[in-house]
């Protein structure tokens, strides 16, 4: 067991626990930390350094979650194997090349639900309270009334939207989420169904794409409306199962690396080197990343983004504003990698704008006016409650057998452990007001779902504590 030496500064912005995480990375990327070494425990680390055991915790629970440190009960963390050869660390010039703001966005999921259902449990609800209305109209206000951005609003835009909100957006992603890009790579769209339309006619002729399953649904019909052949890949405790990619002629990976939907999986680092590496192989190979619901992550820092690990241009990176502002506003974005930038000159390029230039500049100066980070910072509270709330009312419960995606998202997937099927709990609940949705929605046609227990996905966004109190009492019901 090697001991660390780390130094700390107290007169850097960062936190101590972010220091000590980011000091171990490096020993583990460098080589200073081999694979296989032990490290001390918590209690050692904190005294040599001379924090609190809670500051040690919270690095060592970072590094796990990213796959870099692997936790065995009763003998400690130890490194893990990231020795693979890929090279992905951006060069310094890609870093410089970006300006700094802050925050992200993650994939939307559609919002539905019946007005006479109480309860709405769905996911993918927002908290419609807690939206910072008097900031959105001011900066609506502001796009209406300043008379240079007024008289632009009469005419059409940039194809791939305005530059102002790109140059925004590119900010704060590469704050926020490692994201390297210029604002010439992004492309404005309403919605990300949208943006892979798009993506199907960038894309050189029809393609085979893998997909995790269970999965996002509406991207995966949106492949197959625009021709695209569909294999489901299966998945574990880490995400896709990159082995398990079928064979040659599939050329596409959709993941959601950093909160994969429905079961929450964070894909370690080792994993996300491996796909990667699958895509490295074979020039028509891209990744799709779909960083859905990566802004809202409850313990530890959030997960980098796939994309800003990428040195080969292999990773065509997708978000929307759906969660993180309002599913109404429509704006999502893709980051296209420098090799596609041509073709979609070429073949897109004409197309105008789906979204309008004034929700746009509404949007940009959301962002550039701090007015983004604020109102996330605030929501990460309500939702930290909410979602704390509702892991405690199941924790415990007879009938609850497991509980998925805890600590990041707006819903929770709880696997029952009950007499009745996922079909007949649904509709006992919707008899009784309250609106679910299960996991059996979320296979892909023709692939295997596992002849188990029934799971369900709770949504907490846009229900009060009273509400997720009253709805697991009544889920509770439901099942015995």
């Amino acid at each position: 067991m090697k001991e660390l030496l780390i130094e700390l500064d107290t007169h850097t912005k960062l936190s101590l626990y972010e220091q000590i995480y980011e000091a171990i990375r490096r020993m583990i990327l460098d080589g200073s930390l081999s694979c296989g070494e032990r490290l001390p425990s918590a209690r050692l680390l904190a005294s040599g350094l001379q924090i609190s055991r809670s500051t040690a915790d919270a690095a060592y629970a970072q590094l796990v979650s990213e796959g870099y440190l692997e936790a065995k009960k009763g003998s400690g963390h130890y490194v893990c194997d990231v020795s693979l050869p890929y090279h992905f660390e951006g060069s310094d010039r890609q870093r410089s090349n970006v300006s700094v703001t802050r925050y992200e966005e993650a994939g939307e999921m559609r919002q539905r639900g019946s007005s006479n259902l109480t309860y709405n449990f769905l996911p993918g609800q927002i908290d419609v309270e807690g939206f910072a209305y008097n900031a959105w109209r001011r900066c609506v206000r502001e796009a209406l009334t300043d008379l240079e951005t007024g008289r632009r609003l009469l005419s059409v835009g940039h194809p791939q939207g305005e530059y102002e909100l790109r140059r925004a957006i590119a900010a704060y992603l590469y704050q926020a989420r490692g994201v390297r890009c210029e604002p010439q790579q992004m492309i404005i769209g309403a919605g990300n169904e949208y943006l892979l339309q798009l993506l199907g006619q960038i894309l050189d002729g029809p393609r085979t794409v893998a997909m995790e399953s269970p999965t996002y649904l509406q991207a995966y019909h949106t492949f197959c409306n625009i021709g695209y052949e569909v294999k489901a890949v299966p998945m574990d405790a880490e995400g896709m199962r990159t082995e398990c990619i079928p064979d040659e002629a599939v050329t596409l990976a959709y993941v959601m690396p950093s909160h994969q939907f429905p079961l929450g999986v964070v894909m370690p680092l080792r994993r996300r080197l491996k796909l990667l590496e699958w895509a490295a192989t074979d020039p028509r190979r891209y990744i799709i990343e779909d960083d859905h619901d990566s802004e809202y992550r409850y313990k530890g820092r959030p997960i980098p983004a796939l994309q800003g690990m990428a040195q080969q241009d292999r990773v065509i990176y997708l978000g929307t504003f759906s969660n993180s502002i309002m599913p109404s506003i429509r704006v999502s974005y893709m980051v296209l990698p420098q090799s596609l930038l041509k073709a979609y000159e070429t073949t897109c390029g004409f197309y105008a704008s789906t979204v309008s230039r004034m929700q746009q500049m509404a949007v940009c100066r959301f962002l550039e006016q701090g007015y983004f980070e604020r109102h996330l910072n605030k929501m990460r509270g309500i939702y930290k409650a909410k979602h704390d709330m509702l892991l405690h009312l199941l924790k415990g419960r007879p009938w609850v057998y497991r509980i998925y995606g805890d600590h990041a998202g707006l819903h929770l997937a709880v696997e029952l452990n009950c007499a009745f099927t996922e079909d007949e709990v649904i509709a006992r609940a919707r008899a009784r007001g309250m609106q679910v949705q299960g996991m059996s929605e979320c296979y892909l046609a023709g692939a295997q779902k596992p002849d188990e227990r029934a799971i369900l996905l709770l949504g907490f966004g846009s229900l009060t504590q009273e509400q997720l109190r009253e709805g697991v009492q009544i889920l509770e019901q439901c099942v015995l």
